[in-house]
């Protein structure tokens, strides 16, 4: 399968266990984030989530909405969402195993809303992922993103993840700063692309945007 994303499936299926064990890092400004995203909700919107973890923010959000999908590359990450679908007898929400390039049942138009919370700086092709992400919303739609901004610190970030990932210890990411990924969401048509102040690190962009109607 081709995709946008680098294949490090494996290395999310390692730490799916921990990662789902472990707390927020920065629980008022997710909160914040949260609350932002429910105000662009309705009880009967479609939503798709990329890049979604072991699915708390799907789960959590999914009463305000119609129906959410969830999609992300690590089987493991999507066995954990479903255990906790279950446990929560959630029935609007549908966690998918799989990229945007992937075989999705997605149609152009159909989504109110795309979420994409710190994951643009792990794929290898940003352009093409907001293009595909445009696509698939419906004209007046919202997309959310959580960006991490490794481009706006003055820390080698490049040099100390090059080194990690030779000991396994962490992904491919790529370095951007704001003004490049809010410049790449322009491109990719989105209109008023906008910074929310949500009190987190200097690093990171939240950032909502709408397509045209």
């Amino acid at each position: 399968m081709e995709t946008t994303m680098r294949p490090d499936a494996k290395f999310w299926d390692g730490i799916a266990e921990k990662y789902a064990a472990s707390p927020v890092k920065d629980a008022p400004a997710f909160e914040r984030k949260k609350a932002i995203t429910r105000e662009h909700l309705r009880a009967d919107s479609t939503i798709l989530e990329i890049g979604c973890g072991t699915g708390s923010l799907a789960l959590d959000l999914s009463r305000f909405a119609g129906q959410v999908h969830a999609l992300d590359i690590s089987a493991e990450m999507i066995r954990i969402a479903n255990r906790k679908k279950d446990a929560a007898g959630v029935t609007n929400v549908t966690f998918h195993h799989g990229t945007l390039d992937g075989e999705v049942p997605f149609e152009p138009g159909q989504m109110d809303g795309v979420w994409a919370y710190s994951i643009l700086h792990l794929v290898s092709d940003r352009k093409r992922t907001l293009r595909r992400a445009f696509e698939l919303l419906k004209p007046g739609g919202s997309f959310i993103s959580s960006n991490v901004c490794l481009g706006d610190s003055w820390v080698p970030y490049g040099a100390i993840i090059t080194v990690m990932r030779w000991f396994g210890k962490a992904p491919v990411a790529y370095t951007y700063d704001r003004r490049t990924i809010m410049r790449e969401m322009g491109e990719a048509g989105f209109v008023e692309v906008e910074e929310k102040d949500v009190g987190t690190d200097t690093m990171i962009a939240f950032v909502v945007a709408r397509k045209p109607v």
